[in-house]
């Protein structure tokens, strides 16, 4: 199944993109995205400790299962006033 991965704030500037497509197993897990992204994009482990994680835009457990076309947002923390 492929899933699309959307990079924002700091999280795209580390990336050097906004978004990605990534092709994960049948039956993956948020989790299973996320340890791909990990090995993937290194230049974001400064990042994870803060970034809030989305599926189809919607805070989600890294437990949750992926479905084919979903959405992985990867949210780091905003501040502004």
């Amino acid at each position: 199944m492929i899933v699309n991965v959307l990079y924002f704030a700091e999280a795209r500037d580390r990336a050097g993109r906004s978004s990605e497509p990534m092709e994960m197993a049948d039956g993956a897990r948020l989790e299973d995205a996320l340890a791909m992204i990990t090995r993937r994009r290194p230049e974001l482990a400064p990042l994870w400790a803060h970034l809030a994680v989305a599926v189809d835009g919607v805070l989600a457990p890294r437990s949750s299962a992926l479905r084919d076309g979903a959405e992985i947002a990867l949210l780091p923390p905003v501040s502004g006033g």
